[in-house]
């Protein structure tokens, strides 16, 4: 069944094959930010025994140190370390950092994936600093391309999405719709994969869009009609009639998506696994596909195609 709160719907994504991925490792637990060796460098480390698959557009906020995000996605070997050159810091200078017991990651507002993408392999620390300022200056956060303004201030508000949308057991991935346009799919390896990508997905990436949107355009709740039920075979009946419209609504906004062609490049190869850049008129992102299998997706909307 489809989820929403507020503005933004969550359509579960399941694994209906009999592929098992269970050797792509999760992110959270299987790597580690090992190093920030000067502005714009990143290391990333594999501890596990399986195969990672950085998420696209993942960052970090660390304690006394510049927090950086990835503008690109990558393969890294059991046990081995990954320098990314070409990260972006996310801090205009020191200040706002959150405390030791606060350390995750997140995924960049869907506002500045776009141009992040468009970053990627070019090295420069600050390129991604008016991008942060503009999105600050559309929330009422003051001009500076400090992102924890968001992230941190706007923590109690972004994690909301948390506790208003359930992860599935079993769950591989999701659509994401706000005003019933979609906006993002994402599917992962495996459900453990999707399960620590889920919050940074939910709260800072879509989150973030979900709480633009509404500041711009508040969803007015509609009146609840009660159920009119003599016994509860007929409730059961009337709930299952509603949940059934509800799930066509959502069906028909799918439908509504502009066709589509990619332009696709070939960035990486790891095994039988390769990593592509999709890039579109309307979404944009990145695929890692195995023999013609997709195993990962982060495929988001355009920052002309949001704001049309």
């Amino acid at each position: 069944m489809p989820q929403k709160s507020g503005c933004m719907t969550v359509v579960p994504i399941f694994n209906t094959s009999n592929a098992t991925r269970d050797r792509f490792c999760a992110p959270l637990t299987g790597l580690k930010l090992s190093a920030v060796r000067g502005y714009g460098n990143m290391e990333l480390t594999n501890h596990t025994q399986g195969i990672a698959i950085a998420p696209l557009h993942m960052g970090y906020i660390q304690d006394k140190a510049q927090n950086h995000a990835l503008c690109r996605s990558a393969f890294i070997a059991s046990g081995q370390k990954l320098m990314f050159e070409d990260a972006c810091c996310v801090q205009a200078a020191q200040g706002g950092y959150l405390t030791e017991k606060e350390q995750w990651f997140f995924i960049l507002p869907l506002q500045l994936r776009e141009e992040a993408l468009s970053l990627q392999g070019i090295p420069g620390y600050s390129k991604l600093w008016a991008g942060i300022s503009r999105l600050n200056q559309q929330l009422n956060l003051p001009n500076r391309g400090h992102l924890e303004q968001i992230i941190s201030n706007k923590r109690a508000y972004l994690t909301q999405y948390q506790s208003r949308f359930e992860l599935i057991p079993n769950q591989i991935g999701a659509l994401f719709l706000i005003h019933d346009k979609l906006v993002g799919l994402e599917i992962a390896p495996n459900p453990a994969y999707f399960a620590e990508v889920w919050m940074p997905l939910v709260c800072f990436s879509y989150g973030v869009a979900a709480m633009q949107a509404e500041m711009r355009s508040p969803v007015k709740s509609a009146p609840v009609e009660p159920f009119i039920a003599q016994n509860l075979q007929e409730l059961r009946q009337q709930l299952s009639a509603s949940r059934s419209a509800w799930e066509k609504e959502v069906q028909q906004n799918l439908t509504k998506i502009p066709p589509e062609k990619f332009d696709v490049t070939k960035e990486e190869k790891f095994l039988n696994l390769n990593l592509q850049t999709l890039n579109g008129s309307y979404f944009a992102g990145q695929i890692v596909q195995e023999v013609q299998q997709l195993v990962y997706a982060s495929i988001f909307a355009k920052s002309s195609y949001l704001e049309n």
